[in-house]
């Protein structure tokens, strides 16, 4: 897993065309539906804290956790702006740790797909049901395997601004389904010069069948699933998928390995 290091400097303005508030509104309608109106939520891989930011505004008791420190510093700079009471903590997702259980966990922006292994997915999921209150919600998107292959992989996406420009070139592997970014960024400084640097990023395609035998195996339910794209059903063809699944009792887990063994 990449920690996003110089990439926090910009990723905000690169990113301002991700609909963060049209995410916001389909989340706290399904967690309505559930009867989740308030509490203690956690927003896994929280990034600059943009989706926590928007969930505390609507009266949620907010915990955010990203493995990146550059990150986290852009999402505590937003706190100290909105004044709102979120506690973010620097942990990675496979390992991550809370001091008691929260009514939901949301997971956005694909940051699944940066878990480049079917077991570390299994283990973020074990962690997500053993810190969820009984009966609370798990919200995650993913990439599918589709997006890569078909619409970004083996792509080069550039832009250009007055404060800097980005060149995002991604090569796909399609026998091991891994996606690598190699980003160069342009940014320019208080003197008027401009500052290179590169990053890489990986991430692998997962399918809908993959994410709900993992969910079932770490003891959660799985519920529903919607092209995060257009809100509607999934296709062969969407490119993003949202998922929702419960928590069912922290021991299912352990009899389901059990039976599998």
């Amino acid at each position: 897993m990449d920690s996003y290091e110089d990439f926090a400097q910009v990723y905000d303005i690169f990113m301002d065309d991700i609909p963060y508030r049209q995410w916001c509104e389909r989340v706290t309608e399904v967690l309505a539906a559930h009867d989740i109106r308030d509490g203690l939520i956690l927003d896994l891989g929280c990034g600059t804290g943009s989706m926590t930011e928007l969930l505390a505004a609507r009266g949620f008791d907010m915990i955010g956790i990203d493995l990146s420190g550059q990150m986290l510093d852009r999402a505590l700079k937003k706190r100290e702006a909105s004044g709102l009471d979120i506690l973010y903590l620097q942990q990675d997702m496979r390992s991550f740790e809370l001091y008691g259980t929260v009514r939901a966990v949301i997971c956005l922006c694909d940051s699944l797909n940066y878990l480049l292994e079917k077991e570390e997915l299994l283990e973020t999921f074990r962690l997500v049901n053993n810190y969820l209150d009984p009966g609370g919600l798990f919200l995650f998107d993913f990439n599918t395997v589709y997006k890569y292959e078909t619409v970004i992989g083996d792509c080069v996406i550039a832009e250009n601004r007055d404060e800097c420009s980005f060149i995002w070139e991604n090569y796909y592997d399609g026998e091991e389904r891994c996606n690598e970014y190699d980003l160069t960024f342009f940014v320019r400084e208080e003197s008027g010069l401009y500052r290179k640097f590169t990053e890489t990023h990986l991430q692998r395609g997962y399918t809908l069948p993959e994410m709900q035998s993992l969910l079932e195996r770490a003891g959660l339910v799985f519920l529903d699933a919607e092209d995060a794209d257009t809100g509607g059903s999934v296709t062969p063809e969407s490119q993003r998928i949202r998922v929702t699944a419960r928590e069912q009792g922290k021991g299912n887990a352990e009899i389901k390995e059990k039976t599998d063994g």
